[in-house]
């Protein structure tokens, strides 16, 4: 872009040379050169060529394609936007509505993008941050182009910068180099502009491997005269001998690309004398049969190297790129390419889409017998010719990608941030940084205060007013005011509302638990014991379903007055061995007493069937029949497992045994608080409790005390009544 001023008398004047032109498009590429031309006096591109001869260049690149006298006026339009103060109104004025929309986005795109190489160069050894911007030019490319007149107007111009370059004997900045190589070039592929692409690979490559480009240049300037004469000879004899088939038959030499003679040896891994193209003839018949009678009469005369024929016709490149390839050998066994095409592919082989396209003054039916006429059809003849570039950039579903608009603003760095359409300054906020949208304020575009539900712009400067501290306003959250557009920002304040109603809600839930252990003269119990008997990892996770109301404080007190044992008993007498007994109500059968316990795997109590496990040290530890464990003990050490049975004590008190509930349930306020109720109605004794939410499921663990597990399957029977239960089971 270039840097200049304007005075109003130059403004002035050129509106008046437009204005006395008239309303007539006849001449209108010289109508705008005199309107541009006082503008641009003296001014010089980055690259230090004259804007006006620059101007120039791009505009016969245009016409050179195909491009129609209102496109190449638009160059000189464009660039002269940046020396006007109200550059649309003025070009609004002296060419119309149309030019001065296509000027002004031509214009802000290049700015859009100078901006942005300046911030890269800021961090030029950060990589990573240039790959990013890169893309994002990629990317850019597309929001801008829903008028393909802008595509057409950047690739001119960016081929003009490295022709220019290379007549000065210039290097181009390694930004320039990057974004010609892997954006501009790609395009004008992916749009079949042959003439753009193939020149612009070949000025790259010579400005990235000068030694290579010099050498396969001498290279094949030494066989050019033989190679010229070899061609000749060859295309007069299969153009005459197409002709006397009575096919109307034009037969020409193909011209020569540095960069894809390179890229076809290192492919491939041949020798500079392997490479089939450095002899390649183009056949230009009137129809596709005579491309495919032509092609039989090749093959017939010739011998077929195997592996190398291509039918574009049937199967056309995703850019519409349509002819036939095919590689033979002569009788001297040298291999020539042959593509064989009718006038209208090579035209679209040459020009790509810029052939087609629907601005030309002649005709009202452009690419595909699309209307230029109607704005939205015109827009889906663009995208349908970016369509394949878009994939590439997407990565998946090109075609939800291309119509899930984007748009691409600045940040007082010129770094590159992208959103998606009709995104706001807030949306803007959260996308630097989640800190930065709690605390965002205010916004500056373009320099001027803006409200904050503002739609924003392609090519905007956005700044944001933060306060030291605070939260989003749940004004943001209300689709009808239009603060935010991004799913992704109003996730973050939803998330942060969320965060603050926790927060409150454990508040609320460590006031009660407070004041319950006050009435109850327990402050010196430390509240990580509490919240582990109750099943709780932390006090807060205890205190936030406190605060929901889905833990009773009545679950609380069980725990903080176990059950006392039966005072109407008497003391039990003194043990003694006995044979017939074990200790904790199981009896060792054929053995004295020995200590036992119940295995943690599978907590048995009566009636299960049991079995016990003889262990180092600590007695006998008492399994389920059933017990995975179990069967893992009986397979590796068999001996080892005895026979088992329940007794009664000889205190006559049948003891309580822990069993765990597994219970599923939709999750909702108060759930717990409800299935606890139920043990504690039923005289059960709830010992711990776990409890995690699952995408609207709440799965629970219950310890509970059973003297008769026959008991507590009439308990779950209960607990599955409780609303929402799903699934109440005993593990």
């Amino acid at each position: 872009m270039i840097e200049t001023t304007t005075t109003p008398a130059s403004q002035g004047s050129a509106l008046a040379v437009a204005v006395g032109a008239g309303a007539n498009d006849a001449g209108i590429r010289a109508r705008a050169r005199a309107f541009a031309a006082p503008l641009l006096e003296g001014e010089t591109t980055g690259a230090g060529e004259a804007v006006q001869a620059h101007a120039d260049a791009v505009a016969d690149i245009l016409a050179g394609i195909g491009g129609s006298e209102s496109v190449q006026a638009a160059a000189y339009l464009s660039y002269a936007c940046g020396q006007l103060s109200r550059p649309e109104e003025v070009i609004s004025k002296a060419f119309g509505d149309g030019f001065a929309r296509l000027a002004l986005e031509t214009f802000k795109l290049e700015d859009v993008q100078k901006r942005s190489r300046a911030n890269q160069q800021n961090h030029a050894a950060d990589s990573e941050h240039a790959s990013q911007q890169t893309e994002y030019v990629r990317k850019m490319l597309l929001a801008f182009s829903r008028d393909l007149r802008v595509v057409l107007l950047r690739l001119a111009s960016r081929l003009q910068t490295l022709r220019h370059c290379a007549a000065t004997r210039g290097q181009p900045p390694p930004w320039l180099l990057r974004e010609s190589h892997e954006v501009f070039a790609p395009l004008a592929n992916r749009l079949g502009i042959w003439q753009i692409k193939w020149e612009m690979e070949d000025l790259i490559f010579r400005f990235q491997e000068p030694g290579t480009y010099k050498q396969i240049a001498t290279l094949l300037e030494e066989k050019r005269t033989e190679r010229e004469a070899a061609l000749e000879q060859r295309r007069a004899e299969i153009e005459q001998a197409l002709r006397a088939q009575g096919l109307h038959a034009s037969v020409s030499g193909r011209p020569k690309h540095i960069s894809s003679i390179v890229r076809k040896m290192r492919g491939k891994k041949l020798d500079f004398h392997q490479v089939f193209d450095l002899r390649a003839l183009r056949v230009l018949v009137g129809t596709v049969p005579e491309c495919y009678a032509a092609l039989a009469w090749v093959h017939q005369r010739y011998a077929q190297v195997p592996g190398e024929f291509d039918d574009y016709i049937v199967r056309p490149k995703i850019n519409g790129y349509r002819s036939l390839h095919t590689v033979v050998r002569d009788q001297d066994g040298k291999a020539w390419e042959i593509q064989i095409r009718t006038p209208d592919m090579h035209t679209h082989a040459e020009h790509g889409v810029a052939a087609h396209w629907a601005y030309k003054e002649a005709g009202a039916k452009g690419y595909a017998g699309v209307s230029a006429a109607s704005n939205y059809d015109s827009k889906i003849a663009v995208l349908r010719q970016l369509l394949a570039w878009e994939r590439d950039l997407s990565g998946g579903d090109a075609h939800h990608a291309l119509f899930d608009d984007r748009i691409y603003v600045l940040t007082p760095e010129a770094a590159i941030v992208e959103l998606p359409a009709s995104a706001t300054p807030v949306d803007f906020a959260y996308t630097l940084h989640t800190e930065l949208g709690h605390r965002c304020r205010g916004a500056r575009i373009d320099g001027a205060m803006a409200p904050l539900n503002t739609p924003l712009k392609n090519g905007q400067t956005v700044e944001i007013v933060a306060a030291k501290e605070g939260g989003p306003s749940r004004d943001w959250l209300n689709a009808e005011l239009g603060y935010l557009a991004s799913s992704r920002a109003k996730s973050k304040v939803r998330a942060w509302f969320n965060a603050q109603h926790i927060r409150e809600t454990i508040a609320r839930g460590r006031e009660m638990v407070e004041k319950l252990l006050q009435r109850e003269g327990r402050t010196a119990l430390s509240l990580e014991q509490l919240a582990g008997q109750l099943g709780f990892k932390t006090p807060d996770a205890l205190f936030e379903t406190v605060g929901k109301d889905a833990l009773s404080l009545r679950s609380i007190e069980t725990v903080l007055h176990p059950r006392p044992p039966d005072a109407d008993l008497p003391p039990p007498p003194p043990r003694k061995p006995r044979s017939d007994s074990g200790s904790g109500g199981v009896l060792v059968v054929g053995m004295d007493s020995l200590l036992t316990q119940t295995a943690r795997c599978c907590k048995p109590a009566p009636p299960d069937e049991i079995a016990g496990f003889v262990t180092r040290g600590r007695g006998v530890s008492v399994h389920r029949r059933d017990c995975p464990s179990l069967r893992d003990l009986l397979a590796r050490e068999p001996e080892r497992v005895i026979d088992v049975a329940w007794s009664t004590p000889a205190t006559g008190h049948t003891p309580a045994y822990p069993v765990d509930v597994a219970v599923q349930a939709v999750d909702r306020q108060g759930l717990l608080r409800d299935i606890s109720d139920v043990f504690a109605r039923e005289k059960m004794n709830v010992v711990g409790v776990q409890t995690q939410s699952v995408k609207g499921w709440a799965w629970m663990t219950f310890t509970v005390e059973v003297s008769d597990t026959r008991r507590l399957a009439q308990v779950l029977g209960f607990v599955r009544d409780v609303s929402g239960v799903r699934l109440a089971r005993r593990r």
